[in-house]
């Protein structure tokens, strides 16, 4: 089942941190899409990863879980 990404979703990372997606944009030369999201503690910083890294899985210890894990807001 292939994954979507909410424009304004609140998403977990695995590590416990979580972040609101402002936007996904494209790379003005390779055309990749990125995902610009910003820390919803602290002081609010930004970030931009691509696409396919934030929608992907990760495994650790053992266990696979997705990468950014969408939370209720």
């Amino acid at each position: 089942m292939e994954r979507t990404l909410k424009l304004g979703g609140k998403y977990r990372h695995f590590k416990g941190n979580e972040y609101e997606v402002l936007a996904v944009a494209r790379h003005s030369e390779t055309l990749e899409e990125l995902v610009v999201y910003r820390a919803l503690y602290g002081e609010g910083q930004v970030w931009v990863r691509p696409l396919a890294e934030f929608l992907d899985t990760v495994t650790r210890d053992g266990i696979t879980r997705h990468r950014f894990e969408e939370i209720d807001s």
